[in-house]
């Protein structure tokens, strides 16, 4: 191939030796210098002036050379970009999330996704925050979907803000109210969503400065919503993992509203591999949506 020899032309140039060329191009020396000699008897001109001092080029290689750098800048993209084609035919993303963003975000994103790229696979790891963290420090998940802020460690992008919504059986006293009262959390037995290191909701509690009547403890959205519908309890769970729920329960807003602020964390995004960096500019493209 020709660029084989323009490559032969540049690096001889730049290394001012056609050894050290054929060092960096895995040739042998007489590999670089027949390629060059092909090229003067092709073009029927003299590239180079050859003595005991070395290499240097004559005024026709000067007049060549930008050209033939330019080809090879050119030729070095386009491999690039074909490596990137064929990285997007196959690969796996892996990604830390948590439940209310694995039902409802990711089953819609990974479909509109895998229209176009259908031979990436994924895997979801479950997990409280603490531990979604982990997993992407130690390098378990590409990206993960954290509350934030989160440990200056990760490099992060904020996605939505989540609103903080009181769950009730449908019989409670206060059901027929606008807003729940953030005085009557102690009144009822309280059904906590949380794991590990304190989250949002104990932070909603100190805030406040109430102290509820925790009886049951866990970081699983369902059994939360499963047990205030059977009247054990209320609960604060996150407007996200509310929608198109299978419970006949209500939900209210706390007389003084409460957020968390969802966002997908990494260790760097340059590091991503491509299709972890293409299918974050499909979930871009969903918030801004």
């Amino acid at each position: 191939m020709n660029i084989q020899k323009y490559m032969a032309f540049v690096k001889a140039v730049e290394y001012g030796s056609f050894t050290k060329a054929a060092e960096h191009l895995n040739y042998t020396q007489s590999g670089i210098s027949r390629m060059i000699n092909d090229l003067e008897s092709e073009w029927g001109v003299q590239l180079f002036e050859r003595g005991r001092a070395g290499i240097s080029l004559t005024s026709d290689g000067l007049k060549l050379l930008p050209q033939l750098q330019r080809v090879c800048n050119e030729h070095e993209t386009l491999m690039r970009h074909v490596e990137n084609l064929l990285d997007l035919q196959s690969g796996m993303i892996r990604i830390g999330t948590f439940s209310s963003v694995a039902t409802h975000w990711l089953p819609f994103m990974i479909k509109i996704f895998k229209k176009d790229f259908p031979n990436i696979d994924f895997e979801l790891l479950l997990g409280d925050y603490t531990e979604i963290e982990s997993w992407i420090l130690e390098g378990r998940v590409d990206f993960g979907f954290l509350r934030l802020p989160t440990k200056s460690a990760l490099e992060t992008i904020f996605v939505e803000q989540d609103r903080l919504l009181v769950v009730l059986p449908m019989d409670h006293p206060l059901a027929n109210e606008d807003k729940f009262p953030i005085s009557e959390l102690v009144n009822s037995p309280f059904m906590l969503l949380e794991k590990g290191a304190k989250a949002e909701i104990s932070e909603i509690f100190e805030l406040h400065q109430v102290s509820p009547q925790i009886h049951f403890t866990t970081w699983d959205d369902y059994a939360v919503m499963s047990m205030v519908e059977n009247g054990l309890g209320i609960s604060i769970l996150p407007e996200l993992i509310l929608q198109r729920i299978p419970y006949q329960i209500i939900t209210k807003e706390l007389e003084v509203p409460a957020f968390r602020n969802i966002g997908i964390a990494m260790r760097e995004q340059q590091s991503l591999s491509l299709a972890a960096k293409r299918f974050l500019e499909y979930l871009s493209f969903r918030k801004r949506g």
